[in-house]
Order: structure tokens, then C-alpha cells, then sequence
């Protein structure tokens, strides 16, 4: 199984399928690489690359404080392990704030932002709440209760829900804490000007209590920003609304990427 050695000797798992621009997609929290399952199909198209964060999934965890810049010290990692310069980088939901801090402390290594479900920080009463459920959580160590609330808002299948069910209790509950409080008081909004890549947005039409961050992004961000909304969908948008945001992501990747770099390599 591959796997990508962090300077502090925690092993990263990633998974990587198909030739092409190359898109590595980044999980929320306790949720793993399995998030993007119904995004293989773009390998037909792309290069793309999954991981598990550190403490969740496959991947496992040596450092005693989980920091945004830790996180992205092993995204790094990762895309050194598999030898590509730069990536398309896509965050859902509090993955994206992850996104936003790889492509705002290496610019040299990223083609473009999507971020599904995005925000540059916490400043709604719904998700900030959202935030501090998952901190509770995981200090008493609910896991079962998570990994249930999680699997079953996530699927169309029970399969599928059961897949990610058990794929959420590999994760550290101290290391979901601590991402947890990290996503909580992380903001880009005032550095979002120097983002320097296309920037797509996708939001569920009845994902209310993201949309307002829509107007932070377009007033902060000085390259091409580009906003589509799914209809129907909410807040779970890779599972459950996945041919819709294959389409979305390969039409972005060919008219704002490859466009501008000579086509794929």
C-alpha cells in the first residue's frame, strides 16, 4: 500500500489512479479518502489522488499537536511521493479550508482551487455549532455516534454508508479534536488576495449556511473566480451529487487550467 513519510515519521496513506492534470482531493475530518470514491471516474480524464489526514483512515499520526501547517506538511509529502510538480487541489467542507492553506503556503505547487462546500473561516452561528457538536464528539470519544452520523448523511446506498461508517472509527478521536478546533479558528479570508490560480466554488442550492461566504471569495480574490451552484443538493456534495460535480470539475479543469498551460502533461 502506498504511503508517504512526513519528516516527524507519520506514514500518510494516498491512492492515486489515472494519467493526466493531476487533482488531489482533500477529506474533512474523520471521513477519509473513501469521501471521493465517486470521483475515479475522472481518472478516465485526470490524475487522481486520494489521501487519508493524519490519524484518520490508513494514515497514522506521531505528532502530539495537529496544526493547519502540519496537515499540509503531509500534503506535501504526498505530492513529493508521487513525483508530480503541481496539483488542482480540492477541499470539501472543512477540507477545503486545508485547500485554501496548501495553495496560500505553496503556490508553486498548485494549477487551481475547488472548494465544495468552502469557506474562509467560521463566522456563522449554524457552523460554528457545527464545529463544536464534532469537538464534543470526539473528546468523550463518540465514535460510533459520528461514524453513524456521518455515514448515513453521506449515502444514496447502504453500502456505501457502511463502507464509510466503519471508515470513520479508524480515526484518533484526540487527533479529530484537535483538527476539529484547527478548522474552527482557521481564516484566510484576509490572505485570500494572494491566491494566484483559478478558483472554483460549489455549493448545494439548499446549503444555506455556506453561501454567504460566496461574496467573501469574490471580493477577496484577485484571479478568475468561478461559483456553481448544484441544484437540490446540500452540503453532501462528493457522494451524493457526484456526476454533477464530475462534470462541474472537468469542465473547470479544461477551460481554466489546461487551457492556460498548454493542455495536459
Amino acid at each position: 500500500m502506498p504511503y508517504a513519510a512526513h519528516p516527524d515519521s507519520s506514514s500518510i496513506y494516498y491512492e492515486t489512479y489515472g494519467e493526466g492534470t493531476p487533482i488531489l482531493f482533500i477529506h474533512p475530518p474523520a471521513m477519509g479518502h473513501v469521501t471521493f470514491k465517486r470521483q475515479r471516474p475522472l481518472a478516465e480524464q485526470f490524475q487522481i489522488i486520494t489521501l487519508d489526514l493524519r490519524g484518520n483512515g490508513r494514515s497514522d499520526n506521531k505528532a502530539s499537536k495537529i496544526t493547519m501547517s502540519l496537515i499540509v506538511e503531509d500534503i506535501v509529502a504526498v505530492v513529493k511521493e508521487i513525483g508530480v510538480d503541481k496539483v488542482v487541489v480540492c477541499g470539501y467542507s472543512n477540507g477545503g479550508s486545508i485547500a485554501q492553506e496548501f495553495a496560500l503556503s505553496y503556490p508553486d505547487r498548485v494549477l487551481g482551487v475547488i472548494l465544495c462546500g468552502g469557506f474562509s473561516e467560521v463566522n456563522s452561528f449554524l457552523l460554528e455549532n457545527e464545529f463544536r457538536l464534532g469537538i464534543y464528539a470526539a473528546q468523550f470519544k463518540l465514535m460510533k455516534l459520528m461514524a453513524f452520523a456521518l455515514s448515513s448523511a453521506h449515502s444514496r446506498s447502504k453500502l456505501f454508508q457502511l463502507e464509510l461508517d466503519d471508515y470513520v472509527k479508524k480515526t484518533d478521536p484526540e487527533v479529530l479534536r484537535h483538527m476539529y478546533n484547527e478548522g474552527l479558528h482557521y481564516k484566510s479570508t484576509d490572505r485570500l488576495h494572494e491566491l494566484t490560480v483559478p478558483l472554483l466554488l460549489v455549493y448545494g442550492a439548499n446549503d444555506h449556511y455556506v453561501h454567504h461566504y460566496q461574496n467573501i471569495f469574490r471580493k477577496k480574490v484577485k484571479t478568475d473566480v468561478d461559483i456553481v451552484y448544484i441544484s437540490g443538493a446540500k452540503h453532501q456534495i462528493p457522494t451524493k451529487y457526484s456526476l454533477e460535480l464530475n462534470k462541474i470539475i472537468s469542465n473547470f479543469i479544461k477551460r481554466k487550467v489546461e487551457s492556460k498551460v498548454g493542455g495536459r502533461g
